[in-house]
């Protein structure tokens, strides 16, 4: 098949560095002399035709804009087969060739399912703040989103310290631990409580001592929000019980870590995937992931990808222990 055009769209949740993924994409498409369409609004806007021509100018001056400029949505419709085969109708009826989806798991999933019911040519880049698909060492946007916690907590401590309080911080990672681990070695948290890990209140109650027998004055406790052991307010509610005397205050994050100018780090990475993902369309390639491992370029069928998860380093987790007393 001569390849002539592809179009390129982000899904699920926003990650700092997706512009700098679509720019790349874009030039990189126009570099090769193929036709490049973006694509609004995720999955809604391929089912809907949302289709816009973009040429180099179009990506000018997004490389530092975090967000996507082509929006993004999680597509009820396209969970269904109907739905599916309206997105792959779009694509055929304007001789599009092969599609690249930046998002996570659940945008890989439905790549994968166009891919395998109607046989589009699809290639993922990996976007999420969460770290946790398999075959990448780093998803665009995990990078920035940490070092917005790392700022935020730093800011905290400093109350924390002006006051002789303890923090409980909430970040994201329903599922993964990746930001929490991170940026609780980063900020010298006194215990970080991940997805990954049975953590109990006795856990709590140990470093808690612990940091009293060193005569800490004040505690940074970094929660992920998809922990096992509960959720922050219920932990400060169990705190203040075991330990009136402490002044315990609860901050969620949010979505304040979605947002921001994406790090050198993930501006760089979303570019060279960028350029892997158009490469590997025109190499014939589909159904996979690009990937950075080890600092070379991957490639990864998403259907790894999505089910193998990416493991936390529990080693890291071990040396936040010894790194808090």
């Amino acid at each position: 098949m001569t390849f002539k055009s592809l179009a390129v769209l982000t899904s699920g949740g926003d990650a700092p560095g997706m512009n700098a993924a679509i720019r790349a994409v874009v030039r990189a498409g126009i570099f090769y002399k193929k036709e490049v369409f973006g694509v609004h609004r995720g999955y809604d806007g391929l089912i809907e035709g949302d289709f816009t021509p973009l040429h180099s100018k179009s990506v000018k001056n997004i490389l530092s804009q975090g967000g996507t400029m082509l929006k993004s949505a999680r597509s009820a419709e396209f969970r269904t087969p109907e739905g599916r085969a309206k997105a792959a109708q779009q694509l055929r009826d304007r001789n599009i060739d092969g599609l690249v989806v930046i998002g996570g798991d659940g945008t890989f999933t439905g790549a994968h399912l166009l891919s395998e019911e109607h046989g589009i040519a699809v290639v993922g880049i990996p976007g999420t703040i969460d770290n946790d698909l398999f075959g990448t060492d780093y998803t665009i946007g995990y990078d920035t989103a940490t070092n917005t916690v790392v700022e935020c907590i730093d800011k905290i401590r400093d109350t924390a310290n002006s006051h002789n309080r303890m923090f409980i911080v909430e970040v994201m990672g329903r599922d993964a631990g990746f930001i929490a681990l991170s940026a609780g070695v980063a900020t010298g948290a006194l215990d970080i409580v991940l997805p990954e890990k049975n953590t109990t209140l006795e856990d709590l109650y140990a470093s808690i001592d612990r940091g009293a027998e060193n005569k800490k004055t004040s505690n940074i406790i970094v929660v992920a929000e998809g922990n096992r052991l509960g959720k922050p307010f219920d932990l400060a509610n169990a705190l203040g019980t075991k330990y009136p005397e402490l002044d315990i205050k609860v901050t969620i994050l949010g979505h304040i870590q979605r947002g921001g100018s994406p790090s050198a780090l993930d501006r760089v990475n979303a570019s060279q995937l960028g350029v892997a993902a158009v490469e590997s369309l025109l190499n014939g390639k589909s159904d996979i992931m690009v990937g950075m491992v080890n600092g070379q370029l991957t490639q990864t069928f998403l259907q790894q990808a999505i089910y193998n998860k990416a493991p936390l380093d529990m080693e890291l987790f071990r040396v936040s222990k010894i790194l808090s007393i």
